[in-house]
């Protein structure tokens, strides 16, 4: 083996199996561009590995370990880094992820040998493989451990026709399922039907501030060809049993002509393929809902946040947005297709009672509701220590953002919501008989 694109075995405290893509287009990236290379990839985090299983392949010594690492991904990285010394002292070490994007020079107390921090995960990862090789003499987007101070220069965003889609092999599908079972744990998936998810597009303008896509993915979107989603799609579905389709992009219809685009091509193929997209209430109308009805979506996710008067926070696009997101329910129950609403709680403004009202209007309006805690990303330094960097995780409150009593309100909204109700949409999909195997690998 010469690479190891790993995510570290940890309990994510939410999941999105588009979040642990980017291992496996890692990996994708390797193998093409460097063909002689062995890339092996591995998403640890998946609950279906033992440490036992980890030490197996630091055995094998791979010349590199590309170790990715997420906002919730960080406390077994000590303990992975040890059996590394261990087994296999002498292989390089990169990793590369959301939170090193963020603050990279947090991870120099791990000894790590380089850190990626700017551009395109793939373009860094191939640069510090091409430089430990003596095939490049610098490191683009990369932060070496040999000389923290030096400034590296910006990484690239990599054009759309050089991606690499990830091999539906590496993917650990059957784990992925069982962390959508319960749907009141509001993550992406849908329950009891098996996603094949779909990296379609990166960056984006909107500019909300406590995004972190404007600067991982940069402030202008790149996109796929339809062409190529096309052919990923009707590939995938030879192979494996997928029984719908998730497109992972930060918003989706942002390009209306793409997605019409899309739509045909989905009308003009002799079967039906059920998806589902995330995107901005703003960049939706009628014609492009009905079209995207007709084409096979059953579920659309918006970012709506909140309807109180915190809203004047957010960008314009996402202020005042009653009268629009009334038009859309009906357009949405006309065409048969589900809302999910993403509202935040404890955005700066706010307070529980009124949050509270946007939920019970979504709700009363069929509105699914995927709550989340604010956790200002943007707000992280890099001198916290690691067991500060695990509470930014969605799920409780930063200490001392809110007083004791509005963090109670908060949570009891989060976790005790007695009047939402498990998604319908898995109605919509129908359950594979097409004669290929029942489980995925």
């Amino acid at each position: 083996m010469d690479v190891l694109c790993i995510i570290p075995p940890h309990i994510p405290s939410y999941f999105n199996a588009g979040h642990h893509l980017a291992v496996f287009q890692v990996a994708a990236f390797l193998r093409r561009n460097t063909t002689e290379s062995k890339v092996y990839a591995l998403d640890a985090a998946a609950l279906n590995i033992t440490w036992k299983e980890i030490c197996d392949l630091l055995v094998k010594k791979p010349k590199l370990i590309a170790l990715m690492n997420d906002f919730d991904g960080i406390d077994t990285f000590q303990r992975f880094l040890t059996y590394v010394k261990k087994f296999t002292p002498a292989s390089k070490i990169i990793t590369f992820g959301r939170l090193s994007n963020q603050i990279p020079k947090f991870f120099l107390q791990y000894k790590i040998d380089a850190i990626h921090f700017s551009g395109d995960y793939e373009d860094g990862v191939f640069s510090y493989w091409k430089y430990i090789n003596n095939q490049q003499s610098d490191c683009p987007g990369v932060l070496l451990q040999t000389s923290p101070d030096k400034e590296a220069a910006p990484g690239r965003y990599l054009d759309p026709n050089e991606w690499v889609l990830p091999d539906i092999n590496d993917i650990p599908y059957t784990a992925y399922n069982k962390m959508y079972m319960n749907d009141l744990n509001k993550f992406c998936g849908i329950p009891a039907r098996q996603e094949l998810v779909i990296p379609v597009a990166r960056g984006c303008p909107i500019g909300c501030f406590y995004c972190d896509v404007p600067k991982m993915q940069g402030k202008y979107e790149r996109r796929l060809s339809v062409e190529e989603t096309i052919n990923y799609i009707t590939d995938s579905f030879k192979q494996l049993p997928f029984e719908y389709i998730s497109f992972y992009s930060p918003t989706f219809t942002l390009n209306k002509l793409w997605v019409m685009a899309l739509c045909d091509k989905f009308l003009e193929l002799n079967r039906s393929y059920p998806w589902k997209c995330t995107t901005a209430l703003s960049c939706l109308s009628e014609d492009l809902i009905i079209k995207m009805g007709k084409a096979g979506c059953v579920r659309i996710s918006l970012g709506i946040e909140t309807m109180t008067g915190a809203a004047k926070n957010l960008p314009k696009t996402k202020q005042d947005v009653q009268d629009q997101l009334f038009s859309v329910i009906e357009t949405c129950k006309k065409t048969n297709i589900e809302l999910n609403a993403f509202i935040m709680l404890g955005l700066p403004g706010d307070n529980p009672e009124a949050v509270q009202q946007t939920i019970k209007f979504c709700i009363e309006n069929g509105i699914r509701v995927r709550p989340t805690i604010y956790t200002p990303y943007h707000e992280m330094k890099d001198n916290l220590l690691p067991h500060e960097v695990a509470t930014y995780n969605r799920q409780s409150f930063i200490d001392d953002l809110l007083p004791d009593d509005v963090t109670e309100k908060y949570y009891n909204i989060f976790y005790n919501n007695k009047d939402d109700k498990p998604t319908a949409v898995m109605n919509k999909v129908k359950k594979c008989s097409s004669g290929l195997p029942t489980t995925l690998s």
